[in-house]
């Protein structure tokens, strides 16, 4: 189990450097910002229907915003993974 779990995580990790060590003049851009480029392509004249409430005041915090929103649903997925698994077992250790 321990060596699946070594190689699945060597996988990972080198799904994650290989675009960054092989595609270095590449841009890494977001959806947002395609998405907006297409839309100012097909319809120059689009206005947005609003506008944001309150705008991150560097590119690092709106980074930082983003990680911790992942985290948080990473974590509430977990927990309820961990409690559900724990439930079933609590079921079946009960059965016995």
């Amino acid at each position: 189990m321990l060596k699946k779990n070594l190689l699945l995580l060597l996988a990972v990790i080198v799904l994650a450097l290989l675009p960054i060590l092989f595609l270095q003049d590449a841009e890494f851009g977001g959806a947002d910002g395609e998405a907006e480029e297409a839309i100012t392509e097909i319809a120059s004249d689009y206005e947005p229907w609003f506008t944001a409430i309150w705008e991150p005041p560097s590119g690092e915090i709106e980074s930082l915003l983003f990680v911790l929103q992942g985290v948080i649903g990473a974590l509430i997925i977990g927990y309820f993974i961990g409690y559900m698994r724990g439930k079933y077992a609590k079921n079946t250790n009960a059965k016995h």
